[in-house]
């Protein structure tokens, strides 16, 4: 069973900024965090990886689910000293960072931090680098529709209906759209990213739906090519939030993945 903290934090070039955490399960240590779906659209996987014996702190990005958002907070890489700076705050050790969409983006940037508190990174269908010939579709200009055609293998188990919404929830999925677009920028990208990823040093694996076409699976290859001995796994008939579409398929290299590392590290690897 998970708790919810909020967290005063203080990162640099951000200053104060609060954050709801969501807390649950014993062991290993996993940073999830969520795309452009927001926190409930990983929430399910972090009851996985929490029953089958973690520690699962899953953040909720500031301005999502009608969170407060500091105008200070304003890019990725702000969210990420954000995220090392809680990882300081609750002095965790030997951290996987898992990342989903813009949470892989995310994730990338806090593994250019440098931090020792994190020890392994997952890149699920992430976001953020600049692919030629491979763009990341236009995602504010899609429908809700479009939105799960191009997100999933199977989309008709996904679809939105606006219409059986609640004006609360019309709300927080207006705030969260806009929040994306603060984050991300409406191109979704960072020209620099790709070739400061050559100097990632911690053991990443880059996972991928086949079916994606968010950001399809030649550009997550090339994510993976950019990033010193990166593994790359992809997932079949998965799209672009596996752990939403295919949550076993895609647990298993995930956990695979940050127990081997850990274990090197306990042995002194």
């Amino acid at each position: 069973m998970s708790t919810d903290t909020k967290y005063s934090l203080t990162a640099d070039g951000v200053g104060s900024v609060d954050v709801t955490v969501s807390d649950g399960g014993t062991g290993h240590a996993f940073l999830l965090l969520h795309g452009g779906g927001g926190p409930q659209s990983v929430a399910g996987f972090a009851n996985i990886l929490a029953g089958r014996g973690a520690r699962v702190i899953v953040p909720t990005h500031p301005g999502f689910g009608a969170t407060p958002r500091p105008d200070t907070l304003d890019s990725i890489a702000s969210l990420a000293q954000v995220y090392a700076a809680l990882l300081d705050r609750m002095e965790l050790e030997d951290v996987t960072v898992i990342g989903n969409s813009i949470g892989g983006w995310i994730a990338s940037e806090m593994a250019l931090l440098g931090s020792p508190r994190i020890g392994s990174l997952v890149l699920v269908d992430a976001a953020g680098i600049e692919v030629a010939g491979h763009p990341i579709v236009d995602f504010f200009s899609l429908t809700l529709a479009q939105v799960a055609e191009f997100s999933y293998h199977n989309p008709d188990g996904f679809r939105i209906d606006p219409t059986t919404m609640s004006d609360a929830q019309r709300a927080v999925f207006a705030g969260n759209r806009s929040t994306l677009a603060v984050y991300g920028g409406e191109a979704m990208t960072d020209s620099s990213l790709r070739g400061r990823l050559a100097n990632v040093a911690l053991p990443t694996l880059v996972v991928w739906g086949d079916s994606d076409r968010i950001v399809d699976v030649d550009y997550g290859r090339a994510y993976a090519a950019a990033i010193p001995d990166a593994a790359f796994v992809l997932l079949t008939d998965s799209g672009h939030m596996p752990q939403l579409e295919t949550p076993e398929q895609l647990l298993m290299p995930v956990w695979d993945f940050a127990n081997a590392h850990a274990q090197v590290r306990q042995n002194g690897g």
